[in-house]
């Protein structure tokens, strides 16, 4: 199918494309076009204005500011991959950038896009939520900071308001002593996980953050992880992970299939080993 008839704005800057999303009827951006472009073509989505933002300058901008690393939201996913971009996640990003689909769709594809579509099952979804990761939001009126714990609200569905684009994503600097485990679960390579376990493990702080992805809304997150891990964080939290104290906190969230249960809580038992090894 091709999509609906549309009309195609391409800004020189920031300014400029909020000016077009400000404009009349159902307006939508597009950096990459991964998903976007087979919505279209689809048919799911028959916006009267595409704004595409993919050549702008502000939104590939890179930095670190204190003890943050800013990412501009048309960053891709190859960026991150090949290195190109500062690491101040010790090679957590990197890792979770190259098993993102294919290489054709990491070429392409953005930080941006990926965590504006809010799909559950997207990488950097549970990514940054367990990086504890802020994103600056602007539009027309101004910028805001958004925890992106905050920033789902279910699936397909997020805290953007209409006019609003993401154009930055702020991720904290990760301590020397945190651990870092991602494991995702893909009937085969190159598609939507079913099943993400995405831990950030601090034995020496005694603190511990876990995301539970890929389910059918936003990802379950877990700010204070000690009930996983009986009571308290210590260096020895892989042999402490309770298995099934996870599937109550899944059981509890609403999903009531065991097997479906049972899979997320293997992937995040994964995710912990790794974090571990």
């Amino acid at each position: 199918m091709k999509p609906a008839p549309f009309a195609y704005e391409r800004p020189r800057d920031v300014a400029s494309a909020l000016a077009a999303m400000a404009g009349d009827g159902v307006v939508k951006v597009m950096a990459g076009g991964q998903s976007l472009g087979p919505m279209l073509n689809l048919r799911l989505v028959a916006p009267d204005t595409i704004v595409d933002i993919t050549g702008l300058a502000e939104l590939k901008h890179v930095e670190v500011a204190g003890e943050e690393l800013v990412i501009g939201a048309c960053v891709t996913h190859a960026d991150i991959e090949d290195g190109r971009i500062p690491d101040v996640t010790r090679g957590a990003m990197q890792r979770v950038a190259s098993a993102i689909a294919y290489r054709a769709v990491r070429n392409r594809g953005t930080i941006g896009g990926s965590l504006s579509h809010a799909d559950p099952s997207a990488d950097w979804v549970s990514t940054f939520a367990a990086l504890c990761a802020t994103l600056s939001l602007r539009s027309a009126k101004g910028a805001r900071l958004v925890a992106m714990k905050d920033f789902m609200l279910g699936a397909l569905e997020s805290v953007l308001q209409p006019g609003e684009m993401l154009e930055a994503v702020r991720v904290p600097v990760m301590s020397p002593s945190a651990r870092w485990g991602y494991v995702k679960s893909c009937r085969k390579t190159g598609e939507f996980a079913h099943a993400i376990g995405a831990v950030l493990i601090d034995p020496e702080a005694g603190r511990a953050r876990v995301v539970i992805g890929a389910v059918e809304a936003a990802p379950i997150i877990v700010d204070n992880a000690e009930e996983l891990f009986g009571g308290r964080i210590t260096n020895d939290f892989k042999s402490r992970f309770d298995a099934r104290v996870a599937d109550t906190l899944l059981s509890k969230a609403g999903m009531s299939d065991a097997a479906d249960r049972h899979i997320h809580v293997t992937i995040l038992r994964r995710a912990v080993a790794e974090a571990a090894a």
